[in-house]
């Protein structure tokens, strides 16, 4: 069956968001957000404080819901990225993931993310140090995009990383020049699967079921990675594998949505300063607007709200009698009407 992965998104996709998506069903995989290393073994707590998920670990570090969860790390020394990888494998992570995909200036200014794809040599160093001292039982894969200043080493460079040993590779569709923008240059994550013996994995602007569908078409590949488009509509993973199925999905409806996005909200108040209250809630629902109408009518009632009565008293107006209702939705689930 197809793989959909949750991507590792940066101040976004934490763990109370992992934690709600994949009980929302229609995720096979996550990544953590990315773990810097520079020139020491980090402690656990580092890892465990990231990634919660490897304290409640049975085998393999999972989600409440069982959708396994790696570990991501940032840097670009090789021996400690190795180190950390061993121990990150050690604490029981499923898998190591490399980032070499992020695109922003602080991270690339400091030596990781995108800024490594200038140089596909360290692509190769960085990846084999870590697989020869990881466990051979823990997959280390990495993410790449299709370049740093434009898109045409993008072939040397993956095939650096699986020359290197990884055991999956990632493909964000873009070089780190075009950032975000559209197109996303699926044909060429395409090139890049049918020159690799190992899995590689399609990401980027994937937004809908014919998103899905175009995008694995173009590039053949059998996995994708989602997450702007999971975050803009939570359940685009559940509507993806009830196509692939043939069955029929009735998708959610706002209201169903926005019980999921105070859940999210009430999990993370302890989680951060109370001058952040609603931080998470506001980006959440700057994703949501994008596929929901009434996401971009609550934005503007809260973006300017600070107070904690005042929030709730939002979601009061909005939720009334389902402010306490869980909804878990399946393939023929009948949604409620907005």
């Amino acid at each position: 069956m197809p793989q959909i992965a949750l991507a590792p998104m940066e101040g976004v996709v934490d763990y109370p968001l992992r934690t709600l998506l994949t009980r929302l069903g229609g995720i096979d995989s996550c990544v953590t957000e990315f773990v810097r290393v520079t020139n020491l073994t980090l402690p656990r707590k580092v890892f465990t404080r990231l990634c919660p998920e490897l304290l409640a670990i049975k085998d393999i570090s999972r989600t409440p819901s069982g959708t396994p969860v790696a570990v991501q790390l940032l840097g670009g020394n090789p021996e400690w990225i190795a180190r950390n990888g061993r121990k990150v494998a050690q604490l029981g992570a499923a898998a190591v993931d490399i980032n070499f995909g992020c695109p922003a200036k602080t991270v690339n200014r400091h030596d990781g993310g995108a800024c490594l794809l200038q140089t596909p040599e360290r692509v190769y160093n960085i990846i084999k140090a870590t697989r020869d001292l990881v466990p051979a039982d823990t997959p280390v894969s990495a993410k790449i995009r299709l370049g740093y200043s434009d898109r045409k080493p993008y072939l040397e460079i993956a095939q650096a990383a699986a020359e290197a040993g990884a055991n999956r590779l990632t493909v964000h569709a873009r070089s780190k020049a075009d950032g975000y923008r559209p197109p996303a240059y699926w044909d060429c994550v395409g090139h890049i699967n049918s020159l690799l013996n190992i899995p590689v994995v399609v990401n980027g602007d994937i937004w809908s079921v014919a998103d899905y569908q175009r995008a694995r078409a173009e590039s053949g590949c059998t996995d994708v990675m989602i997450g702007r488009g999971l975050l803009s509509c939570p359940d685009l993973g559940l509507q993806i594998k009830a196509s692939l199925a043939g069955q029929q999905y009735q998708p959610l409806t706002w209201l169903q949505v926005a019980a999921l996005v105070r859940e999210h909200y009430e999990v993370s108040k302890p989680l951060f300063p109370k001058k952040y209250l609603g931080n998470r809630l506001k980006q959440w629902l700057a994703h949501l607007k994008r596929h929901y109408p009434g996401a971009q009518l609550f934005f503007d009632k809260v973006k300017t709200l600070r107070t904690e009565a005042e929030i709730d008293a939002c979601f009061h107006a909005l939720l009334g009698p389902y402010l306490h209702e869980p909804y878990l939705p399946g393939p023929s689930t009948a949604a409620r009407s907005d």
